[in-house]
C-alpha cells in the first residue's frame, strides 16, 4: 500500500472515530431512564406528568427517535422539526404521538414559521396539563423554528437580516444577540410560553463549552448579561443600513432582558454532546495510530485568515522529525465575500490545503 494511500485511510478513520463519538441518539439513551411514570436524568427525576417532546435541530431524528424508543406509549404528543423533506411514515421511525414537519436552513422559510406554530401549539397543550416538556435541542435549529416578536416582521424581513448576519463574520454570539431581538422563538421565550410546565432541555452542542446558550439561540436558556448586545453588534459590522425598518425597530424596542420567569417548576438543561466530545476521540484515535497528538481547544469564532495562520504555525512547530495531528473543532469567523457554495469549515479546509503547499 503507498504511503498516500495509507495516509488517507488513517486521516478517515480518526474522523470516523470522532463522529461515532457524537452519536446523537445513543448520547440520549445513556442520559435518560424511563421507569414507572418518573423520568430520570442524572440526579433529577420528574414523573407524573403527560409528556410531551419537542425535537428541532440537525440531531433532531436521531434523538427524537431515541427518546421515542424510551417513552414508548408513555409519550403524550410530540413534534419533530427536520431541516429535511422527510417521509413520517417510511423515513422516520417514530410513534404515532409524534407530528413530523420540517423547516429551512440556513434561511428561516415559511415551513420553518409553519413548524414554530405547531410547536407553540403543543406548549399551550403541554401548559393546560401541567406536563413535563422535554425539548431535544441541537445546532442548526436556529432557522429551523422562527415567529416574528411584532407582527409587522415579515419572513422576508428575517430572512434579509439572517443573511446579512451570517454572512457579515459576526461570531455566532454576535449573530444570535440580533436575532434573539426580533425572535419570539429564541434567547428563553419559547420556553416562557409554558410557564406552567417542569422543563427539561437536552443539548447537542455545536458552539464552544460553557455557551450552550448559544445553540438554535437557545431557545429556552437565557443569554447572560455580558453577551454581546444587538445594536452594538449592527455597528461594530455596520449592518444597520442592510436591514429592514421593521427588524431595526424590533432592535431598538428590545432592552435585551430575558423574559420573566416566577415558576417554581423544574428548568433543567443537560449538554449531551459537545466539540469536545469529539475532540478527544479524534485525539485517541490518532494516538492510537502512532501520531503525535495535539488539541486546539476553543478556536471558535475567531477571524478565519488569523485561526487558519495560527494552526499552521502551530503544525509547523510540532513537526519536529515525527507523524503529527493536530485536531481542531468549531468554526471560525468568515465574512461571505462571493457567491460560492460551503460552509465556514470547508473554507477553513481549504485555505488549510493551498497554504500547507505553499
Amino acid at each position: 500500500m503507498s504511503e498516500h494511500l495509507q495516509f488517507r485511510r488513517t486521516v478517515r478513520s480518526i474522523f470516523e472515530e470522532a463522529l461515532r463519538a457524537v452519536d446523537a441518539g445513543a448520547a440520549v439513551r445513556r442520559a435518560v431512564q424511563f421507569k414507572g411514570s418518573t423520568v430520570s436524568i442524572g440526579d433529577l427525576n420528574v414523573g407524573n406528568r403527560c409528556i410531551y417532546a419537542i425535537a428541532f435541530g440537525k440531531a433532531a431524528v436521531a434523538m427524537a427517535g431515541a427518546l421515542d424508543k424510551i417513552l414508548g406509549d408513555s409519550l403524550t404528543a410530540g413534534v419533530l422539526v427536520d431541516p429535511r423533506r422527510l417521509t413520517f411514515d417510511s423515513e422516520i421511525p417514530l410513534g404515532k404521538p409524534w407530528l413530523c414537519t420540517h423547516g429551512g436552513h440556513p434561511l428561516p422559510t415559511r415551513d420553518s414559521l409553519s413548524a414554530a406554530e405547531r410547536v407553540l401549539e403543543l406548549l399551550d397543550e403541554a401548559n393546560s396539563t401541567h406536563g413535563l416538556v422535554i425539548f431535544l435541542v441541537s445546532g442548526g435549529g436556529s432557522a429551523m423554528i422562527e415567529w416574528p416578536i411584532h407582527n409587522d416582521v415579515t419572513l422576508a424581513n428575517i430572512r434579509l437580516a439572517t443573511k446579512a448576519l451570517i454572512g457579515s463574520g459576526a461570531s455566532i454570539s454576535e449573530i444570535n444577540a440580533v436575532r434573539r431581538a426580533f425572535s419570539l422563538i429564541k434567547g428563553g421565550r419559547l420556553a416562557a410560553k409554558a410557564p406552567n410546565c417542569d422543563q427539561i432541555t437536552l443539548i447537542v452542542s455545536d458552539v464552544p463549552p460553557g455557551k450552550e446558550w448559544n445553540v438554535a439561540s437557545g431557545p429556552t436558556l437565557t443569554p447572560p448579561t455580558d453577551s454581546p448586545k444587538a445594536r452594538g453588534v449592527l455597528e461594530r459590522y455596520q449592518l444597520g443600513s442592510r436591514l429592514p425598518e421593521p427588524i431595526l425597530r424590533a432592535i431598538d424596542s428590545d432592552d435585551g432582558r430575558p423574559p420573566s420567569d416566577n415558576s417554581t417548576n423544574v428548568r433543567k438543561h443537560f449538554v449531551l454532546l459537545d466539540n469536545n466530545t469529539a475532540l478527544e476521540a479524534a485525539a485517541t484515535a490518532a494516538r492510537k495510530s502512532g501520531l503525535l497528538v495535539e488539541v486546539a481547544r476553543h478556536i471558535s469564532d475567531e477571524r478565519i485568515e488569523l485561526g487558519v495562520y495560527k494552526l499552521l504555525t502551530r503544525l509547523a512547530e510540532l513537526k519536529a522529525g515525527e507523524d503529527v495531528c493536530l485536531v481542531s473543532g468549531g468554526e471560525f469567523a468568515c465574512p461571505v465575500r462571493g457567491d460560492g457554495l460551503g460552509g465556514r469549515n470547508l473554507e477553513t479546509a481549504l485555505r488549510l490545503a493551498i497554504l500547507a503547499e505553499e
